[in-house]
């Protein structure tokens, strides 16, 4: 009787929503997810609200449908429906007429209807992480298409039009790692927006030379693919885009083989001279191959706790247990951050990660710290937000109550300047700390608050072009291991940015940063970087984690070389 009656009563941020005319609903999580179970579904008053323009229900197993009667929700532009457990999308999906961004992803999908091709004013379409074996064809009737993820599915290929059609000249990302893709289509020049393009792990076995003429094209990544040409997969594993794509450019490497001069009255000479030539061809290519080896190689040294003479530790409070318990944290020596725009390559690197593995700072949070700036030992603690306080990036201290309500007014006022419902920046994470008592937050030895996740860093331990050592922290409400992934991930990150950086010698910038002093990580042999592990203690000071462990950073990449 009481679920029944769970069921009829209208959700009170539906209710809300309803009461004050909202244009944005986000619905997520263990609570929202225990409502849905109850009631079958979304509650059906949440179909009424015809002024939405941006609806996100996310983290729910136990919704496994969208109802037909979303088609009501004329006005929606985004629709983010991420990490539940939805199996099938309706086909009206295609009278949604104004909607631009479609989140379907981490789900249970196995295909999608065709319906989805005749939204008109779509630009971003993400289904990654799904079991979806063939797209719809027609996509290329979203002219207005700029990004498309189809990671992590079961595709064996890309259909036809994506790349055929000359209707695309929006489209600047493809995503489609870790799928069954055995071809790329020679047509892929007609796209002339394209700037990323990453097939990595799927089944090619070539890579064709019409991608070279793709006039905007700045990221590829067609890592874990068997090639037949072992030169070019040498150099993809090694991210190099322009070396890639001038390599296609000029056909790859035998491009005028088989060329031998006509004559049988030389014709004996010819074959000696030909056999010697094949010889000497080998071994050109065998020291090519070394040396291109030599060059992708990228190092991370693993420093253990017990070799580390002054070893930081995190001491986690029992508070932060109902708030986002889990936590781990490294430091990275060998970072070389000075050149050119290596700081925002790796800011932009990190908001990606954010973006993606995160899932918009929902699975977890990354932080990072100019080690030189904080004292150990550190602590892990919950507050309540109008006791903590925090020097936020950009801003003066001040309580974490009071930067949640500037916040949620800087909001409001982006969302009636900008007359939308998507807001940027800190923004879009208010919303993870509804309802908690306590904020979580790292400290360190002097009290001082340097980290309030998932919403900032503390100004204080900004890192800067100068930062040589990083403490890095990530954290997350969900679990353990999506820790251990995100810190993972973004380790090897960062030993391809430091080997970008190391092959581009760009100029020091000039942002007021630089010094005249000589920096010994600009004369190093090699761009290798050193992890030094942290350990996380209970209350006790029993070790709960140490990163990172024998089982972490065991990565397969081939041009990756982990130290031990």
């Amino acid at each position: 009787m009481e679920e029944e009656k769970a069921s009829q009563t209208v959700w009170p941020e539906i209710e809300k929503a309803e009461k004050e005319n909202r244009r944005e609903l986000v619905l997520h999580g263990a609570a929202v997810d225990k409502k849905i179970e109850s009631c079958g579904g979304v509650h059906p008053r949440l179909y009424s609200l015809s002024l939405l323009n941006y609806l996100e229900i996310s983290q729910c197993p136990s919704l496994h449908s969208i109802n037909e009667h979303i088609k009501n929700l004329a006005h929606l532009q985004s629709l983010i429906l991420c990490r539940n457990k939805i199996a099938s999308v309706p086909k009206n999906i295609g009278e949604l007429k104004a909607l631009k961004v479609l989140d379907l992803s981490v789900n249970a999908l196995q295909d999608l209807p065709e319906e989805i091709c005749v939204l008109s004013e779509l630009t971003t379409l993400n289904v990654s992480c799904n079991n979806i074996k063939d797209l719809p064809h027609g996509l290329s009737r979203c002219t207005k298409l700029c990004s498309i993820n189809v990671s992590k599915n079961g595709l064996s290929q890309l259909p036809e039009d994506l790349c055929s059609s000359s209707g695309l000249e929006l489209l600047n990302t493809i995503i489609a790692s870790e799928n069954a893709i055995e071809q790329l289509s020679s047509e892929i020049h007609n796209l002339p927006a394209l700037k990323v393009l990453d097939l990595s792990n799927n089944n090619l076995q070539e890579i064709p030379f019409e991608l070279a003429d793709c006039p905007k094209l700045k990221e590829i990544n067609f890592k874990g693919n068997k090639l037949k040409d072992k030169r070019l997969e040498k150099m993809v594993n090694g991210c190099q885009t322009k070396s890639v794509l001038d390599y296609l450019r000029v056909g790859g490497r035998g491009k005028e083989k088989g060329k031998q001069p006509d004559g049988d009255a030389e014709k004996s000479d010819g074959n000696r001279n030909v056999s010697k030539k094949k010889n000497a061809q080998k071994q050109k290519n065998k020291k090519e191959e070394e040396e291109v080896d030599k060059l992708n190689q990228m190092g991370v040294r693993i420093l253990h706790v017990s070799d580390s003479p002054a070893a930081v530790t995190v001491n986690v409070s029992p508070l932060v247990k109902d708030v986002r318990p889990f936590i781990v944290c490294c430091i990275v020596k060998g970072m070389n951050l000075k050149p050119g725009n290596a700081l925002k390559r790796f800011l932009v690197a990190q908001t990606k990660l954010h973006d993606e593995i995160c899932a918009k700072r929902t699975a977890a949070t990354i932080a990072t710290h100019d080690m030189s700036l904080l004292k150990g030992p550190l602590q892990y603690d919950a507050r309540p937000p109008d006791v903590m306080k925090i020097v936020p990036l950009g801003r003066k201290e001040m309580k974490a109550a009071d930067l949640l309500r500037m916040l949620q007014l800087e909001a409001d006022e982006q969302r009636k300047q900008k007359k939308r419902q998507n807001v940027s920046g800190l923004h879009k994470y208010l919303q993870l700390l509804d309802g908690k008592d306590n904020y979580p937050c790292l400290v360190d030895a002097d009290g001082h608050v340097i980290s309030f996740p998932p919403i900032t860093n503390s100004e204080k331990t900004k890192i800067k072009k100068t930062t040589r050592e990083l403490f890095i922290e990530v954290t997350s409400s969900t679990n353990l291991q999506i820790c251990k992934d995100v810190m993972d991930t973004l380790i090897i990150k960062m030993a391809e940015l430091n080997k970008f950086t190391f092959d581009h010698k760009e100029e020091a910038g000039s942002d007021g940063e630089m010094d005249s002093t000589s920096d010994p990580l600009d004369s190093l042999a090699l761009p290798e970087l050193t992890v030094v592990q942290v350990k996380v203690l209970d209350a006790e000071g029993n070790l709960k984690v140490v990163y990172p462990s024998k089982t972490d950073l065991t990565s397969d990449i081939s041009h990756l070389t982990i130290i031990r």
